[in-house]
């Protein structure tokens, strides 16, 4: 059956991306050397693409119970990545997803509407459900053509290189999406580890480009969302960069030195119209370096590197209507453009991602700072550094209590850490294990011993979850049907039951089996009293001197968590 690319495989792109940046955020920063050495490549792609699938799911969520159509989807993806877009790297990879859109979903014509960008030999996909290969080869390759355009002054061995050869690798390739795709996927790799060669900086320190290993976890999300199957994750440092790297010549263009180049990074978008675009790219290019200017139809994303922040902040007024003005100062931190008087920072903080209002007004009392979440709607990392600036104090302990939050957790600490917040993240996976980690926090403790002590805590709680079956669906413990109640041990379906008390019951007794001194319950706003009730006449009974502590998760919170200490 070919594999073509429809609404819900642009939808699955997009989540499988986002993980794969995920796990790489820390491998792509730790490469990040061009075109400055900040380390925040891997982060800034992770929230680039986080605001695509924020948007893409909006997207399906607008539409239900039907679905959006391929075009919607993908103009939704690409509008996310332009607001979110950040860095010189995310500012670039939304203009190759902005390409990409202009081709599959329709929006593209002769004259490059909006950019400029393009050669018009894109056609475009219209009224259609699905886009072919030779449609995807197309929008490929408008993609990074349309990257290329948007560079002031593009550079070889970076992003745009690797773009450019995963869309020559995959034209003309004459299979569906799949294996359009794998092609482009294919040639980005080849691409990826021929770029110490093309950019001096990179040979000298051994590596690839982090931006177009960014985009080779992009385009191997791709081929995972049209196949289904799991692609291998390539090296981001091939073992013959350093071996070659006496090879490489220093190209033209915006190279900085180890010393030198412009002192701050702003980054804004802009409501503009095109004549005005124009004449700020020439303003903006003689004030600084890496510039990059993506967008269209009023709406742009500007990223420049200058001395002069007020001049480039001041450039964009002139041409429209700037906002979300974000400038920082390489190697300082965040420097924001509103100034308030100082306040004092508290020395240490604890910001706690909390289910239901009943464990929020928990974690509030035992002093945390909290980040609400309802079923189904996980915060994005911009909740998370929101929450970490309102906590306001130079160290903070990050608890997101929901192991599929790991990723956005620590792309949230890594931006917290450049706004000069000391933070450590608890891979805490429920919220009862941050009840435990929060019961033994000691803030005049040293802070690396504190966060030890409630990772340790953590780390000692099992946990457990009661939920009800949406579907018939196999499980580790068997068949569900819709209606079961569904126990759950560290994140597996153990129990199948037909009843809260009963299966709670038996969740807590295997759970109980390896030891245990402390056994928390905490309750969803259906669930009586009466359950808690039973669960811990049964605990008293069957497990002696294990105690038994309730609390109300109230609304928003899962049917019942458990934790055994």
């Amino acid at each position: 059956m070919p594999q073509n690319l429809d609404a819900v495989a642009v939808r699955a792109w997009c989540r499988l991306a986002l993980d794969a940046l995920g796990r790489a955020r820390e491998e792509i920063d730790s490469i990040n050397v061009y075109p400055v050495a900040d380390g925040d490549t891997g982060t800034n792609l992770y929230l680039t693409v986080e605001s695509a699938s924020q948007a893409v799911d909006a997207a399906f969520t607008g539409h239900e119970p039907a679905l959006p159509s391929l075009a919607e989807t993908v103009r939704a993806m690409a509008h996310g990545a332009l607001i979110g877009a950040r860095g010189n790297s995310g500012t670039i990879l939304s203009e190759l997803l902005r390409g990409m859109a202009q081709v599959i979903g329709g929006a593209y014509d002769e004259r490059g509407a909006g950019t400029g960008a393009g050669t018009g030999d894109a056609e475009p996909l219209r009224d259609a459900d699905h886009a072919d290969g030779p449609t995807l080869e197309r929008a490929l390759r408008q993609a990074a053509e349309a990257a290329y355009q948007a560079v002031a002054h593009p550079v070889e061995g970076t992003v745009l290189t690797v773009a450019t050869a995963a869309a020559e690798a995959a034209t003309g390739t004459g299979g569906d999406c799949g294996a359009v795709a794998r092609a482009a996927y294919d040639g980005a790799c080849a691409a990826l580890d021929a770029t110490p060669r093309q950019l001096a900086v990179l040979g000298r320190a051994g590596v690839v480009d982090a931006g177009g290993r960014g985009l080779v976890a992009v385009l191997e999300a791709l081929v995972a969302a049209l196949s289904g199957r799991t692609v291998t994750s390539r090296s981001a440092a091939p073992a013959h960069a350093r071996v070659e790297a006496v090879e490489c010549a220093d190209p033209p263009g915006e190279e900085r030195d180890e010393e030198g180049g412009p002192a701050f990074e702003v980054i804004y978008l802009l409501e503009a119209d095109d004549a005005a675009v124009t004449r700020l790219r020439a303003r903006l290019d003689r004030l600084g370096d890496s510039l990059v200017v993506v967008g269209g139809d009023g709406l742009w994303n500007v990223h420049v590197h200058v001395d002069d922040a007020g001049a480039a902040v001041e450039a964009g007024v002139e041409a429209g209507r700037p906002h979300r003005i974000r400038i920082t100062h390489f190697g300082v931190g965040d420097a924001h453009t509103t100034a308030q008087p100082p306040r004092e920072r508290a020395q240490r903080a604890i910001v706690a991602v909390v289910p239901g209002e009943g464990l929020a007004g928990l974690y509030a009392e035992a002093g945390a700072t909290t980040v609400p979440t309802r079923v189904g709607e996980p915060p994005a990392s911009g909740e998370l550094v929101d929450a970490i600036r309102r906590a306001h104090a130079r160290e903070v302990v990050l608890l997101p209590n929901d192991a599929e939050l790991r990723h956005t957790a620590a792309a949230a600490a890594e931006q917290a850490r450049t706004e000069g917040v000391r933070v450590a993240l608890i891979p805490t996976r429920s919220a009862v294990q941050g009840i435990a980690a929060l019961a033994v926090h000691e803030p005049d403790r040293r802070f690396d011993e504190d966060v030890v002590a409630m990772t340790s805590a953590a780390g000692a709680t099992r946990y457990g979850e009661l939920a009800v079956a949406e579907r018939q669906s196999w499980t580790m413990a068997g068949i569900c049907q819709a209606g079961d109640v569904l126990g759950l041990i560290d994140g597996d379906v153990a129990v199948i039951g037909s009843e809260v008390a009963h299966t709670a019951a038996s969740v807590l007794d295997r759970m109980l089996s390896a030891g245990g001194e402390m056994v928390t319950l905490v309750l969803g706003e259906s669930v009586p009293d009466t359950v808690a009730e039973q669960l811990e006449k049964h605990v008293r009974e069957a497990y002696l001197a294990v105690d038994t502590v309730v609390y109300r998760g109230g609304r928003q919170s899962a049917l019942l968590l458990i934790g055994v200490e």
